[in-house]
């Protein structure tokens, strides 16, 4: 099969370019985490998911993928929470994390090679710190050590800003250090009563969140990643203060290719809690929902596209799943003659020709997902005139499982077991049909349908299949 170009939007550049790692077959990605206070939100997932969507499709297309995703276990937010809760700092995040890994399970996120807490790697943002003070790009100031933006001639090509604009009573981040600039920012904050610290060349204290990512990348990628990844309201100032150091530490380029996912909001607006329309992943389960609805939603919407979460959207986004577990239901099912048409071949061939292209445009998931429905059309059309032989349906079945390694939005398995009163109430309904009690047929058919069991009387016999999960 052709090698088929992956072209992505890089921020940097503002352009849409062709993808060509450092190493060719192996792309080292980098992707922001979470920060361990709190259960995540459906906007940190609308990250996560899109940039799993990225992963995914890079090992679909061959590539190697060497994936780090950072712990940020200590900042302002996680220290005050364990404050307020009276525990550990250690305790607080464990917490968090761990329910952190049990939600991107739940969406069927692949997991990063590595997953580097910051408490675990302070030598490494120390010894950078050290580098980036005998350069000149730093300064120490009452126990804290800054990074000095005029120092670095190239700030703001991330995000277009430029430094001279901050000058203008900008605050750029809520530290409440002394700075000779209003531009700089901490890599090194003097200790506090009441915080965790740690030993340091410059006193005690503990890291800025900015340097922890520089650290942890550079440490698991080298110091050039092919691609690092985040939300867009990263972009300024986290990864442009990621660039400075890094870049003024190495004196080599930082990052290749930046990849950023753009917001969710809840019904047209920010979420928020005091909007009372801010929703975790917990949330959303305990309503009912399935995960790989959630999933198929939050996936769905180009990634550089605002995505407008409602639940009319969401119900949606259900709908729009059944129409595929329903197609591969009937592949799994169905009696079809045996043999293979040429027909068949040339349209499961081109939706997979058209599903890969439409990813490789910087992953336009849209084209993607018409490509799937305009097979399943064909297919079921195909299926109704009796033209679908057995070859086609395991052919047309093998691609949507083949393809769902990109999507992750299909079942494990399509046919199922039944419990056994289950089926024991399908042969008492079958017998009764036999003897034309048509009473008590009916009345066992509503009962399953009652308990997400529908009957579908076929030629072959009774056929069943789940209405809901």
């Amino acid at each position: 099969m052709e090698k088929t170009t992956l072209k992505l939007y890089n921020t940097l550049s503002g352009k849409v370019e062709e993808f060509v790692p450092l190493e060719e077959g192996v792309v080292r990605l980098y992707t922001c985490g979470p920060t361990v206070y709190d259960y995540a939100h459906i906007g940190n997932f609308r990250s996560y998911v899109a940039e799993d969507l990225l992963k995914r499709f890079l090992k679909f297309l061959g590539y190697k993928v060497i994936h780090v995703m950072n712990i940020t276990d200590v900042d302002d937010k996680t220290i005050k929470g364990a404050r307020e809760e009276g525990v550990t700092l250690r305790e607080f995040t464990r917490k968090y994390e761990k329910a952190f890994f049990e939600d991107i399970d739940t969406l069927k996120l692949d997991r990063a090679d590595y997953y580097p807490r910051a408490t675990e790697h302070i030598p490494d943002m120390i010894k950078i710190i050290q580098g980036l003070l005998e350069k000149g790009h730093a300064y120490i100031k009452e126990g804290s050590v800054y990074f000095r933006i005029s120092s670095f001639p190239e700030y703001g090509k991330l995000s277009k800003i430029k430094p001279e604009e901050l000058k203008a009573g900008v605050r750029v981040e809520a530290d409440e250090y002394t700075k000779e600039d209003v531009r700089d920012f901490a890599l090194w904050k003097a200790k506090k009563e009441g915080e965790p610290s740690w030993p340091s060349p410059f006193g005690e204290g503990r890291p800025g969140w900015h340097i922890e990512c520089s650290a942890m990348s550079m440490k698991y990628l080298g110091e050039t990643l092919d691609i690092h990844a985040g939300g867009v309201d990263n972009i300024f100032p986290h990864h442009e203060n990621e660039i400075a150091q890094s870049e003024a530490y190495t004196g080599k380029p930082f990052v290749r290719y930046w990849f950023h996912v753009q917001h969710l909001i809840v019904d047209g607006e920010k979420m928020s809690k005091s909007r009372g329309n801010f929703y975790t992943l917990r949330d959303l389960l305990a309503m009912g929902f399935s995960p790989r609805a959630i999933r198929y939603l939050l996936l769905t919407t180009h990634y550089r596209k605002t995505l407008n979460f409602t639940f009319e959207a969401l119900y949606q986004a259900t709908t729009s799943l059944k129409r595929i577990t329903d197609f591969l239901y009937e592949l799994e099912t169905r009696k079809f003659p045996e043999g293979e048409t040429k027909e068949a071949a040339e349209k499961i061939e081109e939706c997979r020709r058209n599903f890969t292209a439409a990813l490789a445009d910087d992953l336009n998931i849209s084209g993607g997902m018409a490509a799937i429905f305009e097979l399943i059309r064909w297919g079921n059309r195909a299926m109704e005139e009796g033209k679908l032989l057995r070859g086609d349906a395991q052919r047309a079945r093998n691609l949507l499982y083949d393809l769902d390694r990109v999507l992750a939005v299909l079942p494990e398995r399509v046919v199922e077991e039944l419990p056994e009163e289950i089926m024991r109430m399908i042969k008492e309904r079958e017998e009764a049909r036999k003897r034309k009690d048509y009473a008590t047929a009916d009345r066992i058919r509503d009962e399953l349908f009652k308990r997400g069991i529908i009957l579908e009387d076929t030629k072959e016999g009774t056929r069943w299949k789940k209405i809901k999960e």
